[in-house]
């Protein structure tokens, strides 16, 4: 009896899931495995596999499934020279979708463009980056840096101390807030860089202490830097506001009570209050349990790149790079971030929420902002 209920068992799994008779549709996950992404990276490799269940579940793509091919890139240059040309050469994936620092992005779009395949990049970064072959989903500094520093400046603050990791997203986060401090009647009175593989703080928190500026705002390379850089400056007695262009909701989580107090502005949230969310938020906690990595504002865009990339195929019928390029300009996917469509210049307008860590790791809403327009990204696309 046992046997054959066993058996039974066994025959209504097979019915339920869906048998493939087609190659896969290979995704390209590039990401930092290792380095300073590491912090964020297991994340986004687990939004990416949710995707791909979810898609594979109801039958995959034009009748294929999707399949994650995953390389560490170091969250650098070299790295990801070396992960692009294994996964676009050897590898023949069909796209790369993923969450990389700026410098592993440069670092791999000549591959992108030698291997004429698209490339959806799923990480918030510092603007400016085009190629007919990028699409990116995340936001830019016109979408997130003025929430912060209006709130800042509504609060009293008028001298400001910027600091960064020395690659393109550190300097060109904080380039952009000076612009807009300079702007909006404020002033910098300090901005200093550390390498990005940096640890030590200590000379730059020593001139932020001794600047008497009333705010600070940092915009470091995502995960292991945030952790060393607010640690220093909690342990050395920074009290000023503090606003962070770089922190991700699961890092700053990791953090402890160290994060308590630091202001993000982000496109997503756990407290996101949806179905869509809600859903997403049930799917990844079934799916890996215990090891369910917090969703945040890197790993969230991940999972609706896959879903982008997927409405792309389907819409183009094929999964040659021609038709899904322009395909990808023109669907649309509601997710937890609400509905995302890579529509203006191979950017995506996007709606913004101002939070505040609590001492929980939680962040609480100040105020959010609908469909903020990226901006003149990519005019000449």
């Amino acid at each position: 009896m046992k046997r054959t209920l066993a058996i039974a068992a066994l025959a209504g799994s097979l019915l339920a899931a869906p048998v493939f008779a087609k190659d896969p549709i290979l995704i390209g996950v590039p990401v930092g495995l290792s380095g300073a992404n590491s912090v964020v990276a297991p994340s986004v490799v687990q939004a990416a596999e949710l995707a791909v269940d979810q898609i594979n579940a109801k039958g995959g793509v034009l009748g294929r499934p999707l399949k994650l091919v995953v390389a560490d890139d170091a969250s650098g240059a070299v790295g990801a020279q070396k992960a692009f040309d294994s996964l676009v050469f050897q590898k023949n994936v069909n796209v790369l979708i993923s969450m990389e620092t700026s410098a592993a992005r440069n670092a791999g779009l000549p591959i992108v463009a030698k291997g004429k395949i698209p490339y959806i990049y799923t990480s918030f970064y510092e603007g400016h980056a085009c190629s007919p072959y990028l699409y990116v989903d995340a936001w830019v500094p016109e979408q997130q840096v003025p929430p912060v520093v209006d709130y800042l400046k509504d609060k009293g603050a008028k001298t400001y101390f910027l600091i960064g990791s020395d690659y393109a997203f550190g300097r060109g986060m904080l380039g952009f807030a000076r612009k807009y401090i300079d702007k909006t009647g404020g002033k910098v009175v300090g901005e200093e860089y550390l390498p990005m593989d940096g640890t030590d703080w200590t000379p730059i928190i020593s001139k932020l202490k001794a600047s008497g500026a009333d705010a600070l705002i940092t915009s470091t390379a995502g995960g292991a830097p945030n952790v060393t850089l607010t640690k220093q400056l909690r342990n050395s007695g920074v009290t000023i506001p503090y606003a962070n262009l770089a922190v991700d909701e699961g890092t700053a989580k990791s953090m402890g009570k160290d994060a308590a107090g630091i202001l993000i502005s982000a496109s997503y949230i756990t407290g996101i209050d949806s179905k869509a969310n809600k859903d997403f938020m049930a799917a990844l906690k079934k799916k890996f349990g215990d090891k369910t990595r917090t969703p945040n504002d890197l790993s969230v865009p991940q999972y609706e790149g896959v879903y982008l990339y997927a409405k792309a195929v389907e819409k183009a019928g094929t999964t040659d790079t021609r038709p899904v390029l322009k395909a990808l300009g023109e669907v649309s996917f509601t997710g937890p971030r609400g509905t995302i469509s890579m529509n203006k210049q191979h950017h995506a307008p996007l709606t913004m929420y101002l939070g505040q860590v609590q001492d929980d790791g939680s962040v609480k809403v100040v105020k959010s902002f609908k469909n903020v327009d990226p901006g003149a990204q990519c005019p000449k696309l």
